[in-house]
């Protein structure tokens, strides 16, 4: 295997041994308030090189370390060596060299989180391709979009439907030369096809890349409008993963006996499955690859790969939490699961009081508790998770603090954090030797955040894209003001810098009295409730706040069983008596987050979800505020009729 001298930065030869803890730097207005916080890098930055040198650094450096594993057709899972896998991008980047792809061209993905995904992405940076994800999910239409947009000249899907979604858009997309599919065979056909391509040539490439070059085009979810194309560079994805490892350093370098290795499920079309998929290669963490994101295929993946830290949105811990109540239910112990969870809640919230001083941790009772109920509830929510997990970085919508206190009590630690595409996924996180449950943690070291006049969340750093994808161009269009990212969320920052995110700019409600209330709240409440699976606060020009509630059929389920109600029809159970008081009671307890004039006086519930099929959610699974309120209006104006 002929290879370049690396040209990406070492890791540090005085990396910590622990988690370093650097506070913040923090800016007050003449007020008094925190208007910016900032954290200096904890990793040095990447002068050199790209992505595409990971895997060739891994093999020259650890060539019989594990950094994959592969489930095989039994079930089992088999690790792959870092020698090996090297090996495996090289041979599929001299196949694209081989079709004919150069320089700068881009390729398009779209399959389910993967294998051959990850090993295309890193074989197309060594190619010195630029690579662009679609949603497994994503219609003709927003496929075609997206191939039209980033002039894709070659695409590689998962299956035979995906492969039709993009040939019956074949005579518009002249870019596009190249369709292949893994479950035909792509992978080995490249390999063929670049048999006779001398090692040297992907050399060259790899050596021509630098930080600054574009590694690949991510698509907002869009939630109004076309999806924009967000430019990332190598040192975009450098600045994020290489600060990450550092500061998550239990999750990353594991402080355990069991070697760090996670269990990836989430989409790597988006920016946040992408990221932590590069930071395990980068730290040679052993990553692993779930397809199916059904209830059972997925805890069967967990139980037999048995990961030490998990990427998660928060829907998925509320499954895994709701799931255990339930099971406790039925076994009639549906009391005993409330007090080990309210348990587990004290526990991590004076554990987190200890860490910032402000408490004396844990007492001798609550211990005993703790440990009572550790073989009987908390352990059964590990096993969930494989067994072995004690973290989880966790994104895409706040967790709350319930939930966040129990996970820490049940022996989870979960990093919270916020961020965007536009800022290669997380730009603040929860500090491992200092959380703060309920809120999005400190800005990541190397980055800034500062809060405008009007509340709005402004971001700076290294991570921070380079601009968005001007077609005509061909290049990004700068949108950075002196640095700084205008992100259209609203948030605050406390007096020691954790920043709390509150809403959106565009989402705020305006009632007729004049009263602005910011939805996200009391929706993130409600979605936690197992009865409910998505809901959308309105009132935008009314006189008094409402919700559109959607149930979750799981929950549903496990209701129905225990109301002995399976027989009754969906269409009639929406307006049950006996269902509409627990909607109601999670109604009302959702309304103590706010003021009177804040709070949902009235709700429906709709006979059907909101999903991405429908329209009504984007591939992130955020609302599409515009489509649900058009789609139901004859459901809200019933709400406002006396």
């Amino acid at each position: 295997m002929s290879t370049p001298p690396s040209t990406t930065a070492p890791e540090p030869a005085t990396a910590p041994a622990t988690p370093v803890l650097v506070e913040p730097t923090v800016l007050r207005a003449p007020d008094g308030t925190v208007r910016e916080a900032s954290v200096p890098a904890l990793a040095p930055p990447v002068r050199r090189g790209s992505l595409a040198e990971i895997p060739f650094d891994n093999a020259r450096e650890a060539p019989s370390e594990a950094v994959v594993s592969r489930k095989q057709p039994d079930g089992s899972w088999q690790d792959m060596t870092a020698a090996a896998f090297a090996a495996e991008v090289l041979a599929v980047a001299k196949g694209l060299i081989a079709e004919g792809l150069r320089p700068g061209d881009r390729l398009a993905i779209m399959a389910r989180t993967t294998y051959e995904w990850t090993l295309l992405d890193f074989a197309a940076w060594a190619a010195g391709l630029v690579t662009v994800p679609i949603y497994p999910t994503s219609s003709a239409f927003q496929a075609r979009w997206i191939l039209q947009d980033s002039g894709a000249v070659a695409c590689a899907v998962e299956t035979t439907e995906q492969a039709r979604v993009i040939s019956q858009e074949r005579r518009q997309l002249g870019d596009l030369t190249h369709l292949w599919q893994f479950d035909t065979g792509a992978i080995g056909h490249l390999r063929t096809r670049g048999a006779d391509v001398p090692d040297r040539a992907v050399a060259d490439r790899r050596a021509a890349l630098e930080p600054a070059t574009p590694a690949t085009l991510i698509y907002t979810s869009g939630t109004t409008g076309r999806p924009k194309g967000c430019v990332l560079s190598h040192g975009n994805f450098f600045a994020e993963v290489d600060n990450a490892i550092e500061l998550l350093h239990p999750v990353f370098k594991s402080v355990s006996k069991d070697p760090a290795s996670t269990l990836l499920f989430l989409p790597l079309s988006h920016v946040f499955g992408r990221m932590v998929a590069i930071g395990c290669l980068r730290a040679r963490v052993r990553l692993g690859h779930a397809p199916s994101i059904k209830t059972e295929d997925l805890l069967a993946d967990l139980a037999g790969f048995r990961p030490t830290f998990l990427l998660a949105i928060p829907y998925v811990l509320e499954k895994v939490y709701n799931t255990g109540r339930a099971t406790a239910e039925k076994l009639g112990r549906a009391s005993s699961f409330d007090r080990a969870a309210r348990i587990a809640q004290r526990y991590g919230q004076a554990v987190e009081a200890a860490e910032h001083g402000t408490g004396p941790g844990p007492g001798t009772g609550l211990k005993l508790a703790r440990a009572l109920y550790d073989p009987l509830v908390y352990r059964r929510i590990r096993a969930a998770l494989g067994g072995r997990v004690r973290y989880a970085i966790c994104g895409g919508s706040p967790l709350g603090d319930r939930l966040g206190a129990f996970y820490a009590g049940a022996g989870i630690q979960i990093f919270e954090g916020y961020g965007l595409t536009e800022t290669t996924a997380a730009h603040t996180v929860t500090p491992p030797l200092k959380p703060r449950i309920g809120t999005v943690g400190w800005p990541l070291p190397g980055a800034a955040v500062r809060i405008a006049d009007d509340g709005e969340v402004l971001l700076k750093g290294g991570q921070v894209f380079q601009g968005y994808w001007d077609a005509e161009r061909g290049e990004p269009v700068p949108v950075l003001d002196d640095g700084w990212f205008a992100t259209g969320d609203l948030g605050a920052l406390d007096d020691e810098g954790y920043l709390s995110i509150t809403g959106r700019k565009k989402d705020i409600i305006i009632t007729s009295g004049g009263k602005n209330v910011t939805p996200a709240p009391l929706e993130d409440w409600l979605r936690a409730h197992p009865l409910i699976s998505q809901c959308m606060v309105v009132g935008d020009n009314r006189s008094f706040i409402t919700a559109l509630i959607t149930l979750d059929q799981d929950g549903l389920g496990h209701w129905r069983q225990m109301k002995k109600k399976q027989d009754v029809p969906v269409r009639d159970l929406i307006h049950d008596q006996e269902l509409r008081e627990a909607l109601q009671r999670a109604v009302d307890e959702a309304n103590r987050l706010v003021s009177r004039a804040e709070s949902i006086r009235k709700f429906t519930v709709l006979p059907g979800d909101f999903t991405e099929e429908s329209g009504h959610l984007t591939p992130s699974l955020k609302l599409k505020r515009d489509a649900v309120a058009r789609d139901y209006a004859a459901e809200i104006e019933e709400l406002y009729r006396k």
